[in-house]
C-alpha cells in the first residue's frame, strides 16, 4: 500500500517486528554496565530520557531498566519502551508507571523522541549485516546532543552477551560479558556478538583474533581456576591487555565477567563506521 502522504510515511515506525523473545533479568549485565559506564551522561542530561527500543513480547526488561537506572543513576529518569507491534504496546500498558515508565509504538525513528540514551538489545540480530550501519545512523541521528546508543545481543538467560557503545560519530567500544560460573570457554561469546561482528569471526578479521587470544589466555590461566572463575578471568583479561589489545576498562569491571575494547581494534575489515 502506498502511504497517503509524506507525513504519514514519516510517522510510520521504521524497522520490522522482532521475535520478541525475552525473560526476566535477561539484560541485567548490559543494564548494570550502562549504570556504571553511561551514568554520568544521564546525570548531566537536562532530560534524563531513555528509550528501550524493541523491548519484546513482554515489558519486563523495560521495567527492570527503569528500576536499575532509578536506583543507580537518578530517581527522575524516564524510560519509554518502543515496539513496532501495536499488540505488544497494548499488552505492556498495565506495567506503565507514567511519567517514569511508558510504552509507545515506534522503531528506529524513536517515535519523535530525543533521548539521552537508547538501549537496543536483540533487535538487529534478525537484520542483514549490510543494514546495521543505516540502523545505527537512524537512531543516533535522533538522539539528544551527546546521546548514546547501546546495541547488542545476549543469550536467552543473559549469561553471555556482547554490545557496542555508539555515538553520533559511530561505534566507540565493544563489550563482551559472561556469567563466569557457567562459562566453559570465552569462545562461547562468538555466538552472541553484535550483528556487525557475528559473521566476522573468521581468520583475518580482528574480532577473530581477539576471541582467539582471549580463549588462549583463558586456557593458560587454568591453574587459577582453583581460586574460582573470577580469578581465572582476571588473569586472562590481564594477559589480553598485556598482549597489546586496547582494553579500556579495568579490574572493577573485569570482576563482573566483562571485557571492553576500542572499536577500532575489532572493526570489520573495510569498515568505515
Amino acid at each position: 500500500m502506498v502511504p497517503r502522504s509524506r507525513a504519514e510515511a514519516a510517522a510510520r515506525p521504521q524497522g520490522v517486528v522482532t521475535r520478541g523473545t525475552t525473560n526476566p533479568n535477561r539484560l541485567r549485565r548490559v543494564d548494570n554496565w550502562i549504570v556504571e559506564t553511561c551514568g554520568d551522561r544521564l546525570r548531566d542530561a537536562a532530560d534524563p530520557l531513555v528509550v528501550d527500543l524493541g523491548y519484546g513480547a513482554t515489558p519486563v526488561t523495560a521495567v527492570e531498566l527503569r528500576a536499575r537506572l532509578a536506583a543507580g543513576v537518578r530517581a527522575d529518569v524516564r524510560v519509554v519502551g518502543l515496539e513496532i507491534d501495536p499488540a505488544r504496546v497494548a499488552a505492556a500498558q498495565p506495567a506503565a508507571d507514567a511519567p517514569r515508565l511508558t510504552f509507545a509504538r515506534g522503531g528506529f525513528e524513536l517515535a519523535g523522541l530525543r533521548p539521552a540514551l537508547v538501549r537496543a538489545c536483540n533487535v538487529l540480530r534478525q537484520y542483514d549485516e549490510a543494514e546495521v550501519a543505516a540502523a545505527w545512523r537512524a537512531v543516533t541521528g535522533r538522539l539528544a546532543p551527546g546521546g548514546l546508543l547501546v546495541e547488542g545481543t545476549c543469550d536467552e538467560l543473559g549469561r553471555l552477551g556482547g554490545w557496542l557503545l555508539i555515538d553520533s560519530a559511530g561505534p566507540r567500544t565493544l563489550t563482551l560479558a559472561a556469567k563466569l560460573t557457567t562459562l566453559g570457554s570465552p569462545a562461547e561469546l562468538a555466538e552472541r556478538l553484535p550483528k556487525a561482528l557475528i559473521h566476522r569471526n573468521v581468520p583475518g578479521e580482528a574480532i577473530h583474533g581477539l576471541l582467539r587470544d582471549l580463549d588462549d589466555a583463558w586456557r593458560s590461566a587454568a591453574a587459577y581456576a582453583a581460586f574460582g572463575p573470577r580469578q581465572r578471568w582476571l588473569r586472562a583479561v590481564t594477559a589480553v591487555r598485556d598482549g597489546g589489545w586496547p582494553v579500556v576498562d579495568g579490574p572493577r569491571r573485569w570482576r563482573h565477567g566483562e571485557l571492553t575494547v576500542d572499536w577500532s581494534a575489532v572493526a570489520p575489515a573495510g569498515s568505515t563506521a
